[in-house]
């Protein structure tokens, strides 16, 4: 029974890294592409690290793998945010068919401050 949890772990975790994979190839723009491998791929191997772990069926080798799937989970966001947010700033173009740039007008050029709302429709919101 656990030889075929194993295999169907490690089978949807090496499916989803393989379309994290495609997704890298397919998708049109950084933004995209970084949203897919963050997703998929940190799927991928939190499966494919549970069934080593059901594989292997030690304390030791159950605590690492529990280990590295929190830092996986704590540092894939957090990188991709920082990868996109560097990629916003220096000027690397959406696709061109996306509809709406949710920051555009919301930071200060310089500083790279944020701000909820631009200026333009905090004045809009004083006048009423």
């Amino acid at each position: 029974m656990t030889e075929i949890l194993i295999v169907i772990l490690s089978t949807a975790g090496a499916l989803f890294i393989f379309l994290a994979a495609i997704g890298v190839v397919r998708m049109p723009d950084l933004y995209l592409r970084i949203s897919v491998t963050t997703k998929a791929a940190t799927l991928g191997i939190g499966l494919i690290l549970i069934a080593a772990a059901i594989y292997f069926n030690e304390l030791s080798v159950t605590s690492r793998v529990l280990a590295i799937i929190l830092f996986m989970l704590l540092t894939a966001p957090v990188g991709a945010h920082m990868i996109g947010r560097a990629s916003y700033f220096t000027g690397v173009n959406l696709w061109k068919k996306s509809v709406t740039d949710d920051l555009e007008g919301k930071y200060h050029p310089k500083s790279h401050a944020l701000a909820s709302e631009n200026k333009e429709e905090t004045e809009t919101k004083k006048k009423v």
